[in-house]
């Protein structure tokens, strides 16, 4: 019964106008989904014509094995497939990118709806909260709180972090020192911001652990972190793949944010296209634009062709470039005078208009 009423919300999205559904499956409560449920859901949507869109179940130690759950799920379900910030990370995925893509490469060839977006930078950014076990976070905030206040439970949550790799943590066991504190809630706590847990810790003289329970229960789980378990060499070979599109991931919250939420795609044409030739330049916007386009099924948006919107991106190739840092993550980008949405001017010899041109942007009806 439960299962029909899901059912009966995702066809009803679908209806008004959803491109397709996606689920946080390293999150609550998206992690206690089971693939039977999953595909059930799956089946609605791929009869409206939409796409499933995934955050998978790992990233870490069990990340071939997440990627293939999702397209053997959605293949039983006739579902398309798009894999949101398709990355491998962590020490356990350091060149296994062609693995990946080998994966995928066999599922496209079999016949396989599949896209793929991912952001280019190493790092990636959740929450601290985020890391726990998923039985720590079972019942909500305050049921969390509650146990990390419990010194017995919360030597378990470190023990299940530290030694044996929570799935909060992709399987694979917490390096502190790559888990930098990016935002708090508590402004009193601003003084972990920009730091690593094993930093705070040092300076603090304790442990990591006693360091970040510390700041989950004071900051009541507000704090956002970057995870730096990236693999230069897995981002650029991710990005070739035909069936790649770029995407930011990004999130604006927090004092310090990962510079994707500014940067990500003058980054692709300043860094990845002019600095590294990773991607020509004509690639580069087709996965910027067209691309993402056609998977949405925007019928008159990402070309630039009689009859359609005009929304367009004015760049100097030879000066394009993300200024967001990470030290400076809400920096502007440069090289780009223009941006019109529907053609109208909203960015106009570098600054900014007052137009606002925009528009809510739904896939059609199902008839």
């Amino acid at each position: 019964a439960e299962t029909e009423r899901m059912r009966e919300l995702v066809a009803e999205g679908m209806a008004q106008g959803a491109v397709g559904m996606s689920s946080g499956l390293t999150y609550t409560p998206g992690m206690y989904a089971s693939d039977a449920e999953l595909t059930e859901l799956c089946r609605v949507v791929g009869e409206y014509g939409g796409y499933y869109c995934p955050h998978h179940r790992s990233y870490g130690a069990g990340a071939l094995q997440a990627y293939a759950e999702m397209v053997d799920l959605t293949r039983e379900a006739r579902c398309p497939l798009h894999l949101a910030h398709a990355t491998m990370n962590f020490g356990v995925n350091e060149g296994r990118a062609p693995e990946l893509l080998a994966l995928l490469d066999a599922a496209l060839d079999g016949g396989a709806d599949i896209s793929l977006d991912t952001y280019p930078y190493t790092p990636g950014c959740t929450t601290l909260v985020a890391m726990l076990p998923s039985w720590a976070s079972e019942g909500g905030p305050e049921a969390i709180l509650a146990r990390l206040r419990d010194d017995a439970v919360a030597e378990r949550i470190r023990y299940a972090m530290e030694v044996e790799g929570a799935d909060g943590c992709h399987g694979v066991p917490i390096e502190w020192d790559a888990i930098e504190i990016s935002g708090v809630f508590d402004p009193a706590l601003a003084g972990y911001v920009g730091r690593t847990v094993a930093r705070s810790a040092a300076e603090r003289g304790e442990s990591p652990w006693e360091t970040a329970r510390r700041v989950l229960i004071e900051d009541r789980l507000g704090s956002t972190i970057l995870q730096h378990v990236g693999h230069e060499e897995n981002v650029r070979q991710i990005m070739r793949h035909r069936v790649h599109t770029g995407g930011s991931d990004g999130i604006l919250q927090g004092d310090k944010p990962h510079p994707r939420a500014y940067g990500t795609f003058p980054q692709y044409l300043g860094r990845y296209v002019r600095e590294l030739g990773v991607l020509s330049l004509e690639e580069c916007v087709a996965h910027l634009t067209s691309r993402p386009a056609a998977r949405l099924k925007l019928a008159d948006r990402g070309l630039v062709r009689t009859g359609y919107r005009a929304d367009l991106v004015l760049f100097d190739p030879d000066e394009v470039a993300a200024g967001s840092t990470f030290e400076a993550p809400r920096t502007l980008p440069v090289g780009i005078p223009y941006v019109l949405i529907n053609g109208r001017f909203v960015m106009e010899d570098g600054r900014r208009t007052d137009v606002l041109a925009g528009r809510t942007v739904r896939r059609a009806p199902a008839d």
